[in-house]
């Protein structure tokens, strides 16, 4: 669907092998054939020979347009053949072709397939073979021009460029590419594809036609005639531009031209359905940050919780609404009834369109001073053109003042404004619609041998480096084309410079990431594209409307102006639209019906396709399904991939509700029944209740077995976390904590080397036992965007910091001390590293040497509220690292640091007794009453927490190694706080409050259940509790082992590392807050 680039002409030199290249059959060619078989292919370029050690042969040849990444390829790929599959002609693939075969010796064979794009997709499916299945595939080509929407069948089948692009980034620059343009070639977190192109919808518009008819306009209309900025604007002005004379021929001509394309389509309805990618925080100056938020799962196409074609809602019509009306203020008026295609390519030219909506390529065709599909001089009204005007302008597409609300039920079309829309500029919603990702290169990952592989990597990475104008196919796609330098070099090659400068305007706004503001729309890049496709395209186009009102359409042939839309005639509209959008509901389960997999399996494939994290395996979407939304559990066939009895534990009312019965044990009354039954119907209905009672009997074993089995796994994982890191532990040497000024993102000390990474457990206790001391602070954000705005709790740390090791008496110059803090040692930018690194932070709590709660009055950034001691103690994240510290460490090496007064206050002796309570903290994500998850962040610190508990009971019954009195009560008050407090501590379930359907619910669920009582019996009984040692493979179960770096006290870094040389005379929790 995209349209062809704007071609370079062809030199003279090359007009042989040009025509050649066109018009030679495959037939006559000594190559295999596929399905659909190319039908056209460069001639051989024979090497006859190449020596590297002829430099000056080599630099001439190797360092042209200058690039540098060919300067040490001489003659490397000299007598390898590679082939190269391509389905849309470019003058520029003969020279570029020829200059890598004299620098590389590569003989590149270039083959088009017969029928271009629209076969293309078929014969990659062909030769590369499908994505799952090796064993199919022809394997003729070595590599492709491939776009997006045809990868997802054959991505498993390509080479991961990933590897490749990380060792030649110098030149490939991968993150320079625009943002949509990666995300369309990346699938499960590898690069399949290399973009060298970008395809968007963009709007053109006539400088000469809005000069001339300003003033006739605003005579008729009463209002100036403005370049739209809405789409709301541009069929209005679209509408009133229709009847005014374009081409000064004397009669009427049309509003905007296009061709009628689901493309086109998209782009009306991206800015009113798709409102920011990521949550968003308000800042204090009324903004809208949405650079750390979590993804929203909004897009244009299926609701990414259930796969429901998001078409049911008022912003879906409003989008029909307005682009009916568009289209019949169009060309199509005039080119319809007459029985011909309703092309802008052939519109356009005529002069009769004030503008035009298209792809980059061929809007740079259409606005250009001399192609084939440009006006020609006699039919614009350059009179009307002021001195520096041009006529063939560009804008990017407008964008909404309406938007649905994605988080009211039924997606209510509402105003942009505040929260709903949060990316507004003038309370106006963009959302550039990237349609299909445009072109890319990709290597075949299964036949291509690996020099023939090498060389067509070696040929991409050179295009990559090369100038725009240089590159076959290639339209401006990186943000460094961006630059004022790249836009003049634009403007001479078109020899434009007010084309130049309108593309640039245009791929600012577009280019933009996510931390900037962008909001880019994916195309729908997952298996079945075309099909769906080709539903919304025979529904919207041929069937609704382009299709005549005798025939159910709105499209009056015999007289277009009677032609119905929602202004004209509304009632027969929302009839009609009503019938369309069932319609296409209906085509759109015909899809999901053909796929493997069904809508399940395409869900699991659209939420991968836009990158969604936390990502959810089939099983996890139905798992959440079945607490929020029975009836999609249902629709995707759930119960393929769900046996409820495994749930009955985590979901046991969520089971219920759907199945009653499912999670009951069998009692009894079945032997009664039986003998009654017996005596009533015979042998006959015995033998069928025995049955029956028997099947119920392996049920209740099977939900028994799933429930032991469960219950033993989790059991066995808290043991494994206490002794391995999910993700390494990283710190930031004292002195270089202190020199940055304030608290630095984690990416910015990973780049800059300022980062010591520890693997593994075994590392740390290495690292301690060398003598180095690892301080763990232990904060509250003060703003919803950044950790510490006001820079208050970072200059706490440094004093505090500073105060420890003067206690202690080490180095004044911090080398051996090393900070963990969460913003720094934590990846931000990468959700699912920082999953990883959540789920260690029981480990790297524990792990420390000393902990310090940094706790000062500091104002809430973007709240009316203080954030203190009492608020840092109320939340239950905050909680939990004391607690994995304290039952680790005790709390002797533990302190309060609130004040600015080198203050450094060492914890009470029972300071662990709030905190133990853990699960009474509070919690984001029960405040928001978990809408769209099941989960909650509770059920995420049982294992570490069963883990700690497991040890820490452990160690008192088989006592401590030395006999050291003061670790062994610290370890006996832990206990008899648990023992005393143990529901409140480690609570079996919980209230958890959710949404389903709008309503809202509330449920018991199992927390902790009984596996306190289940880790006691192993350790009671000495079995089960083993632990792998990292390197021996060893296993232990003595009491001992809670013991690491070599310490012989229960109290691991405390006692060992000098914090008992401290005077502790804070004897009461509230002494803490008075100081």
């Amino acid at each position: 669907m995209t349209s062809p680039r704007q071609s370079s002409a062809i030199p003279s030199s090359l007009f042989t092998l040009a025509t050649l290249m066109t018009s030679v059959p495959l037939s006559l060619l000594p190559t295999p054939t596929l399905s659909q078989s190319p039908d056209q292919c460069t001639p051989d370029i024979i090497n006859t020979g190449c020596d590297p050690s002829n430099t000056t042969y080599c630099t001439l040849h190797c360092t042209l347009h200058g690039s540098t990444y060919l300067s040490d390829k001489c003659c490397k790929h000299y007598g390898i053949t590679a082939s190269l599959l391509a389905f849309e002609e470019s003058a520029l693939w003969i020279p570029r072709i020829d200059e890598y075969q004299k620098c590389t010796g590569a003989n590149i064979r270039l083959q088009y397939v017969e029928g271009g794009e629209d076969f293309m997709g078929q014969a990659l499916l062909d030769d590369v073979g499908e994505s799952e299945d090796e064993t199919t595939g022809q394997g003729i080509y070595d590599a492709y021009i491939v776009q997006a929407p045809w990868l997802p069948p054959v991505y498993g089948g390509l080479k991961s460029l990933s590897e490749y692009i990380k060792l030649n980034d110098e030149y490939i620059n991968f993150m320079d590419i625009n943002q949509a343009s990666r995300s369309a070639v990346s699938f499960d977190g590898e690069v399949r594809a290399l973009p060298l192109d970008a395809d968007y919808i963009a709007m053109g518009w006539r400088q000469d036609v809005f000069n001339a008819h300003k003033d006739a306009y605003f005579e008729k209309y009463g209002e100036e005639l403005k370049v739209p900025t809405t789409i709301e604007e541009l069929v209005d002005v679209s509408e009133k531009l229709n009847g005014f004379d374009h081409n000064g021929d004397g009669e009427g001509d049309w509003g905007f031209c296009l061709t009628p394309q689901t493309n086109y389509f998209n782009a009306f309805l991206s800015p009113v359905m798709q409102t920011h990618l990521k949550e968003c925080e308000q800042k204090g100056d009324g903004s809208y940050d949405c650079s750390r938020g979590a993804n929203t799962g909004q897009n244009i196409f299926f609701d990414v919780d259930n796969f429901d074609p998001l078409i049911f809602n008022e912003g879906f019509k409003y989008a029909v609404e307005l682009y009916t009306r568009f289209v019949q203020a169009s060309n199509c008026q005039t080119e319809t009834p007459a029985g011909q295609k309703c092309d802008r390519k052939s519109a356009f030219p005529t002069g009769r369109c004030a503008g035009v909506i298209s792809m980059p390529g061929t809007l740079t065709n259409l606005l250009s001073e001399n192609d084939s599909y440009s006006i020609p001089p006699e039919y614009r009204l350059s009179s009307a053109l002021e001195p520096g005007q041009y006529h063939g302008r560009r804008a990017r597409f407008p964008g909404s003042t309406k938007v649905v609300d994605w988080k009211i039920g039924g997606m209510p079309l509402v105003d942009c404004r505040g929260a709903v829309c949060p990316l507004a500029e003038d309370g106006i919603n963009y959302a550039p619609f990237f349609a299909e990702g445009g072109e890319s290169y990709a290597l075949n990952g299964r036949q291509s041998k690996p020099s023939a592989t090498d060389a067509m990597w070696d040929m991409f990475t050179w295009l990559a480096e090369l100038p725009v104008g240089n590159i076959p196919l290639s339209g401006v796609y990186r943000r460094s084309q961006l630059t004022d330098e790249a836009t003049q070099e634009l403007a001479e090659m078109l020899n434009n410079t007010v084309m130049a400068d309108d593309l640039h305007d245009v791929l600012v706004h577009f280019f933009k990431n996510d931390d900037e503001g962008g909001n880019q729309v994916q195309d729908l890049f997952i298996i079945g594209f075309d099909d769906y496709n080709d539903a919304l395209d025979t529904e919207l186009h041929q069937n609704l409307i382009m299709a005549d009102i005798n025939d159910g359409g709105l499209f009056d042939m015999a007289n277009p102006r009677n032609s119905i839309n929602s202004v004209t005639n509304k009632a027969e509209f929302d009839y009609r639209y009503n019938r369309f959008v069932e319609a296409l509901a209906r085509r759109y389960q015909e899809v999901n019906a053909k796929a493997d997999g069904g809508a399940l399996h395409q869900l699991y494939l659209w939420r991968g396709a836009l990158d969604l994290r936390p990502a959810k395996t089939e099983f996890e979407i139905c798992q959440d399904l079945l607490a929020t939304d029975v009836e999609s559990f249902d629709n995707l066939n759930c119960l393929n991939v769900v046996q409820l009895e495994t749930l009955c534990q985590s979901q046991r009312s969520d089971v219920e509700e759907y199945a009653p019965g499912t999670c009951k044990t069998n009692n009894d009354n079945s032997t009664i029944i039986i003998a009654v039954l017996c005596s009533i119907v015979g042998a006959g209905v015995v033998a069928f209740v025995v049955y029956y009672t028997y099947k119920r009997y392996q049920n209740y074993r099977r939900i028994t077995m799933a429930h032991e089995q469960l219950m033993e796994s989790t059991l066995n994982e808290a043991i494994r976390a206490l002794h391995q890191l999910d993700y390494p532990l990283h710190l930031i040497r004292g002195d270089e904590f202190i020199d940055e000024g304030k608290l630095i993102r984690h990416e910015v000390l990973r780049n800059n080397h300022k980062l010591t990474v520890l693997d593994s457990l075994s590392d740390v206790d290495a690292f301690i036992t060398a003598g180095q001391h690892v301080v763990f602070f232990s904060h509250q954000w003060t703003s919803f965007t950044v950790p510490d705005p006001s820079n208050n709790q970072y200059e706490t740390m440094c004093i505090s910091l500073r105060e420890l090791v003067k206690q202690n008496g080490w180095s004044e110059n911090l080398k051996d001390v090393f900070v963990w803090v969460d913003f720094s040692c934590i990846p931000q930018a990468n959700p699912s590293t920082q999953n990883l690194a959540i789920r260690s932070l029981a480990a790297y709590a524990s792990s420390a040497t000393y902990f310090i709660i940094v706790a000062p009055d500091t104002p809430h950034a973007d709240l009316d509220d203080t954030c203190d001691l009492d608020t840092y103690q109320r939340r239950m994240w905050c909680r939990a690292e004391q607690v994995c510290h304290s039952m680790r460490n005790g709390t002797s090496g533990m302190y309060l640091a609130v004040r600015k007064d080198n203050a450094l206050i060492p914890v009470i002796s029972d300071f662990f007794r709030e905190s133990l309570r853990v699960f009474e903290g509070e919690l984001t994500c029960c405040r928001l009453e978990h809408k769209g998850t099941s989960a909650c962040d509770r059920q995420s610190l049982v294992i570490p927490l069963l883990g700690l508990y497991g040890e820490l009971y452990r160690a008192a019954k088989d006592g401590i190694k030395g006999g050291n009195a003061e670790a062994l009560s610290s370890v006996e008050a832990f206990l008899k706080e648990i023992e005393e407090h143990q529901e409140s501590v480690f609570p079996r379930t919980f209230q958890r409050v959710t949404w389903r359907k709008n309503k809202r619910y509330t449920e018991e669920v199992v927390l902790f259940g009984d596996l306190i009582d289940r880790m006691k019996y192993r350790i009671d009984h000495g079995i089960g509790f083993a632990i792998d040692t990292e390197n021996t493979g060893t296993v232990s179960s003595k009491g001992s082992e809670f013991i690491r770096h070599g310490a012989s006290d229960f109290l691991r870094h405390g006692v060992v590392h000098g914090a008992s040389a401290h005077n502790r005379n804070v004897t009461d929790f509230d002494d803490h807050v008075d100081k």
